[in-house]
């Protein structure tokens, strides 16, 4: 029998998945999580085999729960979005799925023994994004520092303090990072890069 913990912050989604998931002959639903941590405290109470995980939930997203359980259980992320940075953080997390919520419901149950056969799946439009290199985030580790410090609503002056930088040095990394982005604010950049799902 394969036990399951299931963890996704929409209620109703979490009971319909639970249900399906039960009716199948080799698998159990052990865990109910509304959010990452209790994700974490369900699998080391039961030991699942695997956890299928929604990543955007509150308190501890999908991610950081399964970089936490790496090596614990198998996790399968089933999630809406198809985004290369998210994916990509994924694999590094060692998940053995990466599946969208709009696939056919009985490929979740085929995926699970897959994965169980020790078969690692990934969602077809992921796979396109990676390989026609959409994946790689184009911004060095100081231009990530720089607009990070953007996103925490810090202005020039006070991000050329924090990294000991001119403030003149500060507008140009900005610059090469809205031209990097194909952007023209500051706004928009911390909003592309938050769609490729590129903030750790």
């Amino acid at each position: 029998m394969i036990k399951i913990v299931i963890a996704e912050d929409q209620r109703l989604l979490l009971g319909a998945l639970a249900s399906l998931l039960d009716l199948e002959e080799d698998m159990t639903v052990v865990g109910r999580a509304g959010n990452g941590e209790e994700a974490i405290r369900l699998v080391e109470l039961h030991q699942p085999d695997i956890c299928i995980m929604d990543i955007e939930m509150p308190s501890k997203s999908g991610l950081e729960a399964a970089e936490e359980l790496k090596g614990c259980c198998k996790v399968i992320i089933l999630t809406t979005f198809a985004r290369a940075g998210y994916f990509e953080r994924a694999l590094k997390a060692g998940v053995s799925a990466y599946l969208l919520k709009d696939s056919p419901s009985e490929e979740l149950a085929s995926s699970i023994r897959n994965v169980m056969a020790g078969k690692r799946i990934y969602a077809s439009e992921l796979m396109d994004e990676a390989y026609g290199g959409g994946l790689d985030n184009p911004l060095t580790e100081r231009e990530k520092e720089v607009l990070g410090l953007v996103a925490d609503g810090k202005n020039t002056k006070e991000i050329a303090t924090e990294l000991f930088l001119t403030t003149g040095t500060v507008r140009n990394y900005i610059s090469v990072i809205l031209d990097k982005l194909g952007v023209s604010n500051r706004i928009e950049a911390i909003t592309r890069f938050k769609e490729k799902g590129w903030f750790k």
